[in-house]
């Protein structure tokens, strides 16, 4: 053991929980990458020993008098190599060296590292029961693996339907077998709908900020995409009734239940002014109602309100997992389930037999209902984080969504924050691909799901939160 090792270990006792404070001087770098060397060093010297509690970022920002995204990018680096963890509701924490190195998915808490805000999934189960429950439907349908390797009959089976049906009934949605298609994904709903209401240069209205898909999927199929101005309920019925007479749209796209991305939800007021200019011009709505069972009291549905007009879909990957690749399809009528159904067997022969049985199984035994649940509740949750930390404001949300809109302040462009959050670890979605026409508005989507913790959610956050505060100027002062 050298001299410098020596003092370091007899300097060990000197850093107490919550207490460290480095010298960044010494080590020659942007003092984020210094942080990480210096824990490096204090941990192999021993004057840090594992399971000490290191500051918070703000309090060592402050320590060090320097910027907070400073500090929490240091601590990301810090993270990567292994040095740290974050253990939900305690703080960071120095990592035993003999533990980092074993493979991760162990006892132990849960670590805090850098946190991925683009992907637009649920808030994953983390109950071991109803892990478990989940785990075991698996399993349980090894028994028939066989026959789930097989080709299907298209649509689904009577069980899948019964099983679809029900769910459905959870959203008010009062459908017959005849009308209902189960199909592999929303996505491949929705093309074949639009496919069946529009030719190629044919026009569909949309909100003006709407999902990124229906873009997509509108210039796949050469269709033209009219925006339409909204507020905070939606769609504004009048500027539709003027797009009616202007360019005489073949239907309207709507994502009316906790819009992605504005999380809007539009009450049934305004439903049934938009039904009313529908039924005028005699244009299709399609509703997209994504996030159907995620909400507890939903306003009634378009497919509810005018069903002789509306094609429902109504996807699980946003209730159960986004993995779950599989839609409900419910026509107008069954004459017009009858060439949706062709379609969609042209383009995608069937959907995942092993999806959809597991889907059944999880409606049937209620597994399904007890994952929206923990999605709503965990969801929940994580909004109450949001408000206590992001300037009142700056963003909306829904009280039970688990995605939200940011309006950047005066100063901050969309691009400017995007690669702020990046170069501290985290991901969100600026506004451009959510924009139908015209110049976008300086937002960002931020989504608070999937895998992680509500402690990487949080301390994710806190980061956003004081770029939200400061000037870009200020956020973007690394070294």
């Amino acid at each position: 053991m050298n001299a410098n090792e020596r003092d370091g270990r007899a300097g060990a006792q000197n850093v107490s929980a919550g207490t460290w404070t480095p010298d960044l001087k010494r080590w020659g770098k942007p003092h984020y990458l210094a942080i990480a060397e210096a824990l490096t060093d204090d941990i192999r010297t021993g004057r840090l020993t594992p399971g000490t509690r290191l500051p918070t970022q703000r309090a060592l920002a402050e320590a060090l008098d320097l910027n907070f995204t400073t500090v929490s990018r240091g601590y990301v680096e810090a993270h990567k190599r292994g040095l740290i963890e974050g253990r939900v509701g305690q703080g960071t924490f120095v990592v035993d060296p003999a533990r980092s190195a074993r493979p991760s998915g162990g006892a132990g808490a849960p670590r805090v590292g850098p946190v991925d805000f683009t992907m637009n999934l649920p808030p994953e189960p983390d109950t071991p029961a109803l892990q478990a429950r989940m785990q075991a439907s698996f399993a349980e349908l090894s028994g028939d693996l066989a026959n789930l390797l097989r080709y299907q009959g298209f649509g689904g089976t009577d069980e899948d339907k019964v099983a679809a049906l029900l769910w459905l009934s959870g959203r008010g949605i009062d459908a017959t077998r005849e009308r209902l298609l189960i199909c592999p994904g929303a996505h491949s709903a929705l093309s074949s709908v639009l496919g069946q209401v529009a030719q190629r240069g044919d026009t569909i209205c949309a909100e003006r900020i709407t999902y990124p898909g229906i873009r997509a999927l509108a210039a796949h199929l050469g269709l033209r995409l009219v925006d339409l101005p909204m507020d905070r309920h939606g769609v504004d019925p009048d500027a539709f009734a003027a797009a009616c007479t202007k360019v005489a749209p073949k239907a309207i796209y709507l994502n009316p239940l906790l819009q992605n991305p504005t999380t809007a939800t539009v009450p049934r007021a305004r439903r049934e002014a938009i039904i009313a200019v529908a039924r005028r011009y005699a244009v299709t709505i399609i509703e997209d109602d994504a996030y159907a069972r995620i909400c507890p009291t939903p306003p009634p549905s378009f497919s509810e309100l005018a069903p002789e007009i509306t094609y429902y879909v109504a996807g699980v990957a946003k209730c159960l997992g986004a993995g779950l690749r599989l839609a409900f399809l419910v026509a107008p009528s069954a004459r017009a389930a009858l060439p949706l159904a062709g379609a969609l067997r042209a383009a995608t022969v069937m959907a995942s037999p092993i999806s959809t049985a597991l889907t059944t199984r999880w409606i049937m035994d209620g597994t399904a209902e007890d994952i929206v649940r923990f999605v709503r509740e965990e969801s929940a949750a994580r909004q109450r984080i949001v408000a206590a930390l992001l300037p009142v404001g700056t963003y909306t949300a829904d009280p039970h969504g688990f995605h939200v809109w940011i309006t950047l302040p005066d100063g901050w462009t969309r691009s400017a924050f995007a690669s702020q959050g990046r170069s501290a670890g985290l991901g969100v979605v600026g506004s451009d691909p959510f924009c139908v026409a015209g110049p976008p508005p300086e937002a960002v989507r931020l989504c608070l799901g999937g895998p992680a913790t509500r402690q990487q959610i949080t301390q994710g956050l806190e980061v956003l939160a004081h770029a939200l505060e400061g000037s870009p100027a200020l956020a973007s002062n690394y070294i």
